[in-house]
């Protein structure tokens, strides 16, 4: 068995009989990937603080064809976000993504653009970035990287533009007017829109910060969880830590 290698964040891990872990990794150029570090719960175990979860890592591991558990033999820690997970807001976030990643994303599938979104909020929150700010950002892209991301500037039926708040479709593949929607149960304001067009065009922290007040996020965040929970067909397990609404 030749040993692989790749750039990988510790998405969890799990312990798995008496000594050893199953880690869940993000791949930079392989996707989601799952394998046993055996030994990995033994005291001055080799692998170190490296599978703390939302780690970068240099991971290797073995392959055997027709499993799909890996052997991980080694992993060299790039950058560590255990810091940052002190804060219980963080942390819940973090698990989030790490969820939804781990439910939507193909198994061994390349996603260069999500590693990418991944690695550029964990350095947002080391920044001190806005947790409810951030987890929007994510949902956006992560909708927009899945092709989930409707149209909010017009009516999906009439094609006029929605000058004022419009109704998810009952597929969450679009808006309607408030003449054309079948049913009015999950509402989208123009902050949706704003924030869509804001997070395509900006990095998740700038130096003139968001324009978005608590009362905004708190639309955005309905909105992109209404999409969310309709494609995954239940609501994620980490949804519900997650912090809603303003303080």
């Amino acid at each position: 068995m030749p040993l692989e290698q790749s750039e990988a964040v510790i998405l969890r891990t799990y312990p798995i009989g008496e000594q050893d872990k199953l880690v869940v990794l993000f791949s930079q150029d392989k996707g989601v990937i799952k394998g046993v570090a055996k030994g990995a719960r033994k005291f001055g175990n080799r692998f170190g603080s490296s599978l703390e979860p939302m780690s970068r890592v240099r991971t290797f591991y073995y392959e055997k064809e027709r499993q799909e558990l890996v052997t991980i033999s080694n992993c060299d820690l790039i950058e560590s976000f255990f810091d940052v997970q002190k804060d219980l807001d963080v942390a819940c976030a973090l698990s989030y993504f790490a969820e939804l990643i781990e439910e939507f994303s193909p198994s061994r599938s390349r996603d260069d653009l999500l590693y990418r979104l991944i690695l550029s909020l964990l350095r947002g929150f080391k920044e001190k970035g806005d947790v409810r700010l951030l987890s929007r950002y994510f949902e956006s892209w992560f909708l927009r990287i899945n092709g989930w991301l409707p149209e909010f500037k017009r009516c999906q039926r009439c094609h006029k533009p929605l000058a004022e708040a419009g109704w998810l479709s009952p597929k969450r593949d679009g808006v309607y007017c408030g003449a054309c929607a079948p049913e009015k149960r999950d509402a989208v304001g123009p902050e949706v829109l704003s924030f869509t067009v804001w997070a395509k065009k900006n990095p998740p922290l700038t130096e003139a910060g968001a324009p978005f007040s608590v009362e905004a996020l708190e639309a955005v965040r309905r909105a992109h969880q209404c999409i969310i929970v309709f494609h995954l067909e239940k609501e994620p397990r980490t949804m519900r830590f997650l912090k809603k609404g303003p303080d």
